[in-house]
């Protein structure tokens, strides 16, 4: 694109983690296992010298020796497991995400001109550097095509080495009506900082401490192009001085401690100067006249001098007079839309035309096509898709519409394809043009093909990502050439647009099929919230319209899913009920029975414990029938997870043995680890029973059962890139219950909550302060403990999770008697109790009840 095209590359933030933060397992030191196979090795070392100590017939002081000499090589080896490598600080955390980000668009090969701006954008940068409080924010602003974006870029990669931690970029398309909205800039620039936002981050204000928490420290260079106002800037801003901010608008902006200037049309001398360099400078040399005679009807906007020096250069036999004849032909229009911004030069049409004019008939068909488009970029395989032809023939029209400067790369996207886009004003002309030469049978048919290839290739990435979902009883498949995340990072935007755009096409078929596999993506991802609630109610609308109660079934149960997981069980209940009847009504067995799942997890997440199982027993049986043993297995597995919470655990640990058998005959390594996971909690909940009655020596060895189990489902998951399910395993590894291992277990639920909070995950960090308060109140530090725990308390009141609240309130009431404040326990214990019946949780009423006895009782006696 010509000097002064806005929108160049823009590298999607997902990108931006590689393998570099997968081989960190909990982000420099801090949150590594500690040394699982070394501790395992140990424990086993031990275990064996004590259990043999009577068959070697020692003395008894030379059986104390050796004794006491492993157990402090055990203790030494842990000690150094758990210390930070290297003395890290916080500014390093860009290190330790991974790659450092390096986001700037490319600067143009032809940029040209623009000497005193760039002297003035130095001493800008220069004065404003020094300032310790707040960032420098530098703005241009400036009609379209005056060369904003390229004189940003270019000046960006000027001082981008004074900016060591990364350099940030994002088109934020306020020019036109899909312009982005602040979250969504957040969302991207935290996961190229290394944060994999693995469930609903919240709205934007928690979006905001995040970015806040992960630029303190740092020096970032931030690039915002096309910004529509001053809110949509402001939520961007670090909150500390050592970064710098640039940004373009076509409006000023009028933002605080900013450097606001407003970008001029190109000089006469630039203008020609960058139409030589483009046609070529001996043509310019022997039309000298008519060449400036081009720049004046080009109102010297480096886009349209651009667009006319690339015509030319394609079109050798050309003279100057020709190009110049043809601006001046006034039957040409200029864009109606350019008349809402008075500044901008009304030749832009007619630069746009001549370009137009001078494709082929399937070039200049592609381009209105584009237009057409809701999506901001897509893939070349969509040009294909757009004419009706192979993928390769539309790739080289399409490539003919870059070399015309009429498209732009926007960068290679997370699953190394490059990606292309439109320029506002060219988007614009676009869709002017089709809608005036297409009729709407032929527009509607393009958009329903492109719809149709985005349907094919989710279908595609969420069946290789999740077989079971879309194949009855279906095991492992080829891994693809490129993860299921890194598609859906690249996609997502474009799919949800699309998925609007074919609703209000009434494409209710299309629109199902493509929310199906999205909403199938999202959830076997647990990323992008949002995003999947979105996908999942417009799958629902265009099930409802389709008539089919099948369809409807299926969507409900979606819905369902995104509900449930994000703590409103009522929804959850509701949806899959109703899908469960819609199931039941069409004799879809197979999906009944995972509607009989969906009903009996929705009332077990909600707390009624007694329903919840009839469900699932009748869930497993179902999918006996059907001959579908990974389903079942997984079935099994919740319902293993119901049994702990009911505290029958042999039962919970049957279930899982025979569930880990099938997963690990399929090779499902995620479900195992899974699985594993679920084992290990109930080892360690069969610990803390034997402890509790007195039998210390079968709870060691549950004890030394339940760690590595769980070590080894985080390290499973660590290696897949799980951030999410490894901070599970460090929570449950931290909620053990080994007396030997206090400060260890506390150290796994910190690390836990780091993880989670850096995901922003705030269901997940409220579970995982009731697990922190758990160890401390095992290490008696009781204070923290409660402290711990009212912020669990207080979060999910927040959240509306009552099962959850009723928890935290019951574990609250135990650590305060725990350390001996029996007034103050009783509060928390009532609500406990009152929202347990409320519930219908029998076990819950019966531990609740037990805690609130305990407050009647009296004090023991200091004397006895």
């Amino acid at each position: 694109m010509p000097n002064g095209t806005s929108g160049s590359g823009t590298r999607p933030a997902g990108d931006a983690g590689g393998s570099g933060e997968r081989e960190d397992t909990w982000r420099g030191g801090r949150g590594r296992l500690a040394a699982p196979w070394i501790i395992g090795v140990l424990a086993t070392v031990i275990t064996g010298v004590t259990s043999s100590m009577e068959a070697l017939d020692l003395p008894a002081p030379a059986q104390l020796a050796v004794t006491g000499g492993v157990a402090v090589l055990a203790g030494v080896a842990a000690w150094a497991s758990t210390q930070p490598s290297g003395g890290e600080q916080p500014g390093e955390q860009a290190e330790i995400a991974g790659v450092t980000p390096a986001q700037l668009p490319p600067v143009i090969a032809h940029f040209t001109g623009r000497d005193e701006s760039l002297a003035e954008l130095r001493r800008a940068v220069a004065d404003g550097s020094g300032s310790p409080a707040s960032p420098l924010v530098v703005s241009l602003h400036g009609p379209a095509g005056v060369g904003k974006s390229a004189l940003s870029a270019r000046f960006a990669h000027e001082i981008a080495d004074g900016y060591p931690d990364g350099r940030l970029y994002f088109d934020l398309r306020g020019a036109g009506d899909t312009h982005v909205r602040p979250e969504e800039v957040l969302i991207g620039f935290l996961q190229a900082l290394g944060v994999r936002l693995a469930t609903d981050p919240g709205g934007l204000p928690e979006l905001q401490k995040l970015w806040w928490t992960w630029t303190r420290g740092r020096r970032l260079l931030v690039l915002l192009d096309n910004a529509r106002d001053t809110d949509q800037v402001r939520a961007l801003l670090p909150p500390v001085g050592g970064c710098a901010v640039l940004v373009t608008s076509r409006q000023p902006l009028h933002l605080r401690n900013t450097f606001d200037r407003r970008l001029r049309e190109f000089t006469a001398a630039h203008a020609v100067e960058l139409l030589g360099r483009l046609a070529g400078q001996e043509r310019i040399d022997r039309e000298p006249g008519t060449a400036a005679e081009i720049a004046e009807l080009c109102g010297h906007l480096p886009l349209a001098v651009g667009i006319c020096g690339g015509r030319l250069a394609a079109r050798e036999s050309w003279t100057l007079r020709a190009m110049a004849d043809r601006l001046r032909d006034e039957r040409r229009r200029r864009l109606d839309e350019l008349e809402t911004a008075r500044d901008i030069d009304t030749s832009v049409r007619a630069s746009l035309a001549l370009s137009y004019d001078d494709c082929s008939r399937t070039q200049r068909r592609l381009l209105r096509t584009l237009g057409l488009l809701a999506a901001v970029d897509v893939q070349g395989w969509a040009a294909g898709a757009l004419l009706g032809v192979s993928d390769v023939e539309g790739d080289d029209q399409l490539e003919a519409l870059v070399d015309a400067q009429l498209v732009e790369c926007s960068g290679t996207d997370a699953t190394d394809r490059m990606r292309y886009r439109l320029h506002d004003l060219v988007r614009l002309y676009a869709r002017e043009r089709a809608e005036r030469e297409d009729s709407a049978d032929e527009r509607d048919a393009a958009i329903e093909r492109v719809l149709d290839g985005y349907r094919e290739r989710a279908e595609q990435v969420a069946a290789r990502r999740w077989p079971q979902d879309w194949h009855r009883g279906s095991g492992q498949v080829p891994r693809p050439e490129y993860s299921a995340v890194d598609w859906l990072s690249s996609e997502r935007l474009a799919v949800l647009a699309l998925l609007d755009q074919g609703a209000q096409r009434q494409m209710w078929g299309l629109v199902w099929c493509l929310g199906r596999a999205s909403c199938s993506l999202f959830h076997s991802l647990r990323v992008f919230w949002p995003e999947w609630r979105t996908a999942a109610e417009l799958t629902h609308t265009a099930a409802v319209h389709l008539g089919d109660d099948r369809s409807l079934g299926i969507a409900l149960l979606e819905r369902s899913s995104v509900e449930g997981n994000q703590g409103r069980m009522d929804r959850a209940h509701t949806d899959a009920s109703e899908a469960l009847r819609l199931f039941t009504s069409g004799r879809e067995t197979w999906w009944r029975a995972r509607a009989l799942r969906a009903v009996g997890m929705s009332l077990r997440d909600a707390g009624n414990l007694d329903q919840g199982q009839r469900y699932l027993i009748e869930s497993i049986e179902a999918f006996q029938d059907e001959g579908d043993a990974w389903w079942r297995a997984r079935t099994q597995r919740n319902l293993a997870e119901l049994r702990l919470a009911q505290r029958r655990y042999e039962e919970a640990r049957g279930l899982l043995e025979h569930a880990l058998e099938v997963f690990q005959r399929n090779g499902n390594r995620y479900s195992e680890a899974q699985t594993l996971r679920a084992l290990g909690e109930v080892l360690a909940a069969e610990a803390r029973n034997l402890r509790a009655s007195g039998d210390t020596a079968a709870a060691d060895v549950k004890y030394s059962l339940a760690a590595p189990a769980l070590e080894r489902a985080a390290e499973a998951f660590r290696l897949r890139g799980e951030q999410w399910e490894e901070a599970r395993c460090q929570r449950a590894a931290g909620e053990v219950g080994d007396p030997r291992n206090g400060l260890r277990e506390l150290m796994f639920v910190k690390h836990a909550e780091e993880t989670l909070e850096a995901l922003g995950d705030t269901w997940g960090l409220a579970r995982t302060r009731i697990s922190e308060g758990r160890a401390l109140g095992r290490l008696a530090r009781h204070a923290e403990a409660a402290g711990a725990l009212r912020q669990a308390v207080a979060a999910f009141d927040e959240l509306g999770d009552r099962w959850w609240q009723a928890r935290s309130r019951r574990t609250l009431a135990e650590v305060l008697l725990d350390g001996g404040n029996r007034e103050e326990a009783v509060a928390p214990a009532r609500e406990a109790l009152e929202l347990y019946r409320r519930l219908g949780n029998a076990a819950g009423v019966t531990r609740a009840q037990a805690v609130l006895d305990r407050t009647a009782e009296p004090p023991p006696d200091p004397q006895d």
